[in-house]
């Protein structure tokens, strides 16, 4: 399973909402919504990744807002005006 589909699975688990994608330097991306321990959570998964990930950095920016996402999708390119 690639590095996006555990992120969303992980994501669901923690009842996180939001989008992951590639970027055309082959990293991966995402915005994640919810609760912060849940987002502590998913910042410590994606620190080490599913088996076999090689995560070299992530990368942690807040931004202020209402939540606008349900569920957890994979995108193919980063969602409009994000």
């Amino acid at each position: 399973m690639n590095f996006r589909a555990t992120t969303v699975r992980e994501a669901l688990r923690l009842a996180i909402t939001g989008r992951v994608w590639n970027r055309d330097d082959g990293s991966v991306e995402l915005i994640a919504e919810g609760s912060g321990g849940a987002l502590a959570s998913l910042q410590n998964w994606l620190n080490e990744g599913p088996p076999g990930a090689d995560v070299r950095e992530v990368d942690r920016t807040e931004l202020a807002g209402k939540p606008r996402y349900e569920g957890f999708n994979i995108t193919w390119s980063a969602p409009r005006g994000d």
